[in-house]
């Protein structure tokens, strides 16, 4: 008898105090932008260049920008320019950024998806996001942004739902 008791209530405190270890949640808000400007200057390295001055003040404007937003989680591809735009968020919300293969979109939408994280910040690149952003709302309708173009933030809100369609917002913030 003491076993089975111990065995329920070892069952008990496994599904109930876990909490949050396997929950999915419903409601996903996914906020995808762009690294801020890049060094282009004369001695700048080409393949992997660090955010210019104005980048760096974008990615402190950030701050303000996504904060609001409460996020739980901070992707940025491996470059430099990507980490260093969400480092001031990362930072002021006492997060660690975590990497995604910026090639493989299908894997952080299946992420994304999964429901594991409730408000996700995604930081790329000029095609990647746009990509990611079609990935997740279920159409071809952003294209890659100009060269010059730092200043688009996407905000998909998705209501998940195992009966019927998923239900998904999306709205562009320009800062």
């Amino acid at each position: 008898m003491k076993i089975f008791a111990s065995f329920v209530l070892g069952l008990f405190l496994f599904t109930f105090a876990g909490g949050n270890v396997f929950a999915q949640y419903r409601k996903l808000t996914v906020i995808l932008l762009r690294h801020a400007e890049k060094d282009i200057s004369e001695d700048a390295d080409t393949a992997n260049p660090e955010l210019s001055a104005g980048g760096k003040l974008r990615a402190q404007r950030l701050i303000k920008e996504i904060d609001k937003y409460k996020p739980d989680a901070i992707f940025s591809s491996q470059f430099i320019r990507t980490r260093a735009t969400v480092m001031p968020l990362a930072r002021s919300r006492r997060m660690m950024i975590q990497l995604y293969d910026y090639k493989n979109l299908d894997e952080i939408a299946a992420l994304v998806m999964s429901g594991k994280m409730k408000r996700i910040v995604i930081v790329g690149h000029n095609s990647t996001t746009p990509a990611l952003v079609n990935l997740l709302v279920g159409k071809d309708k952003y294209k890659a942004l100009a060269e010059s173009e730092y200043d688009k933030i996407w905000v998909v809100k998705i209501k998940k739902n195992k009966t019927k369609p998923n239900k998904i917002r999306e709205k562009i913030i320009v800062y």
